[in-house]
Order: C-alpha cells, then sequence, then structure tokens
C-alpha cells in the first residue's frame, strides 16, 4: 500500500499510523518530499479502509490518496479531498478486471475455465463495468487535482473520457 498526502510533518507521525500496529514502522517506508509539499509512505503491510484516508486528509488538511496494491501488477487508487470530493480509479484496468470478474457458480475448475471464451467475455464485461465508471470518478479527480495544486486536464482515448492526465504545477 502506497499513501500520498501534503503535509508539513512525515506521515507517521500521523495519529492514524502511530496506534495501528506496534511494528508499523519496520514495514513502512518514507520516500522523500516532493514538490509542493507531498509525502508519500509505503506499507509493506496492513488493511487499509476508506476511514483511514479520511483520517489521514482531517489530519493533514489537504489532499490525500492511497494506493491498494494486488497481485503487484495492479492497484485500486483513491483520492480524498478536505471538502469530501472522492475518486476512485484502477491501476492497469485489463488485469484488474480479470482480477474481479465473478466465477460462474457451475464452474468446478477455475483453471480451466479461464482458458475458455466465456473466461474472455466476462472480462470484456467487467472491463467495460469499470470504464462506465471512470468519468464520474475522473471528473471527481480533476477537481481534486486541482484543489492538491496539480495541473489536471482530461484525456481522449478512442472517442471517450477515459481520465485525467496530470502534471504538477
Amino acid at each position: 500500500m502506497v499513501t500520498a498526502a501534503c503535509s508539513e510533518r512525515p506521515l507517521l507521525e500521523a495519529p492514524l499510523f502511530g496506534g495501528t500496529d506496534p511494528g508499523l514502522e519496520d514495514g513502512a517506508h518514507e520516500w522523500q518530499p516532493r514538490p509542493g509539499g507531498w509525502r508519500t509512505l509505503q506499507l509493506e503491510q496492513g488493511v487499509w479502509k476508506d476511514e483511514d484516508l479520511f483520517a489521514l486528509v482531517e489530519w493533514t488538511g489537504a489532499p490525500a490518496c492511497v494506493a491498494d496494491v494486488s497481485d503487484s501488477s495492479i492497484a485500486l487508487v483513491t483520492g480524498l479531498h478536505p471538502g469530501g470530493d472522492r475518486w476512485q480509479a484502477w491501476l492497469n484496468v485489463d488485469n484488474a478486471a480479470a482480477l474481479l470478474v465473478e466465477e460462474p457458480e457451475d464452474v468446478d475448475d477455475v483453471s480451466l475455465w479461464m482458458a475458455t471464451p466465456g473466461f474472455a467475455e466476462a472480462i470484456g464485461r467487467k472491463r467495460a463495468e469499470l470504464d462506465a465508471e471512470v468519468s464520474a470518478d475522473a471528473e471527481a479527480a480533476l477537481l481534486w487535482a486541482s484543489a492538491a495544486g496539480v495541473q489536471a486536464t482530461a484525456r481522449q482515448s478512442r472517442g471517450r473520457f477515459t481520465g485525467p492526465a496530470l502534471q504538477p504545477r
């Protein structure tokens, strides 16, 4: 899990991280502060809950985001602004769709099902569901990025809005 937030102080000083686990600091790595006051904290283990992001934003008084990495090839990134604007986006959405697809009840061996056209069709449907969520979350991400001091512009891919392109100010 990777967390990023604007803060004058190291993120490990946030009450959220102080009381979580006595050995937390052993599995935590704070990166060098970035331009604009952004700090990044990588946690090797732990469970991230929505209320944790709210607590971090409340502590910093600034936007924050968390990337919950799965299988080291995909991540669900959630961003939150102090005003309550929230967004989510999958990184490596094709792999995310394959991971999130629900297997049919009549499947005895998932590994065999994964080699069928039915699996490919199920991934296509799941990808379409994830794509349908992009517009609303991308709009929220643009507002969030602007409030965080990041210049953001909409990107088009194959005639549809796919999300923000972010550039530091």
